[in-house]
């Protein structure tokens, strides 16, 4: 092999090198930042192939994708004093690659640093709002507040927070059991005073309709009185008027009564003198005379 050949491949292989050390690639879900001797370069958001300065400039690579952020669930005071067990997440996104590695270094620094910020904002807006805030419906803007917060100091890695989440809300085991103690005698009392309440009005209803069934019957047996005497005052008037027609009639028909009254059991013993009126049909042994009809 010639010198001439020789420097041609020891060339090319040099030229080789220098590309494959000059040549970098970013991906569509990165972005770049070229250090030269420590010092910040460029920052490279365009996914494609790249030169930089071999042996000279180095590439550090970050996330361009929203990551997610989960921190351990913590225990929180709301504003009434009511401890609660709170799970939170958040979603961010570097935006500033070159502040972010002034700041935080890498992702990995981002996401100690956004705990703690997170947690403390956290605490603070949670802690001046009350129990039935939080796990009521506004939770949404308490959730707003949180992310502006933390985002006013995400701003100075470089960083732009997505999203913050409460995932759950809960109070401590211990408080649940209390508090569920609590609500099963509060509802317990409630249902007594209810069937108290039921009691009372049916005691109520019980009395009305005793009261109206009396009033019913007092009237009906007032009517049937007035009624059965009206009845008595007609049919003694009938009989008036039938046995004066024929009073001789009426005194025998009267006696006959009187004698089915007195002897009804058989067992009837009654002292009276012979000649006493009473026997007097007996003593006749006759019918009485009819007066002749006019």
């Amino acid at each position: 092999m010639s010198a001439r050949t020789l420097s041609i491949i020891v060339i090319l292989a040099l030229l080789g090198m220098v590309t494959s050390c000059g040549l970098f690639t970013v991906q569509e879900t990165e972005q770049a930042l070229v250090m030269q001797y420590g010092k910040p370069k460029r920052v490279v958001k365009e996914p494609g192939l790249h030169w930089k300065m071999p042996l000279v400039q180095q590439v550090h690579y970050f996330d361009a994708r929203i990551l997610n952020l989960d921190v351990p669930a913590q225990e929180v005071i709301a504003a009434d004093q009511k401890r609660l067990e709170v799970d939170a997440f958040a979603r961010f996104r570097i935006i500033d690659p070159l502040r972010t590695y002034q700041t935080v270094r890498n992702a990995r620094g981002a996401l100690n640093r956004l705990s703690t910020i997170l947690l403390s904002n956290m605490r603070k807006v949670l802690g001046e709002s009350e129990f039935q805030v939080i796990v009521s419906g506004d939770r949404e803007a308490l959730m707003r507040r949180i992310r502006d917060l933390v985002n006013r100091e995400a701003e100075d890695f470089g960083i732009d927070i997505v999203d913050v989440r409460l995932r759950r809300v809960d109070l401590p085991v211990a408080n649940s059991k209390a508090i569920f103690a609590r609500m099963r005698t509060e509802r317990e009392r409630e249902a007594e005073e209810a069937r108290a309440e039921g009691r009372e009005q049916a005691q109520k209803i019980r009395a009305k309709a005793e009261r109206t069934r009396t009033v019913l019957l007092a009237e009906a047996e007032r009517d049937a009185q007035s009624i059965r005497g009206e009845g008595d005052a007609k049919a003694t008037r009938i009989f008036a008027e039938a046995f004066g027609r024929d009073p001789e009639f009426y005194e025998f028909y009267r006696t006959l009564e009187a004698y089915r009254k007195a002897l009804r059991d058989g067992n009837t013993t009654l002292v009276l003198t012979p000649d006493s009126p009473f026997f007097r049909l007996f003593a006749e042994g006759a019918e009485p005379a009819r007066k002749p009809k006019r």
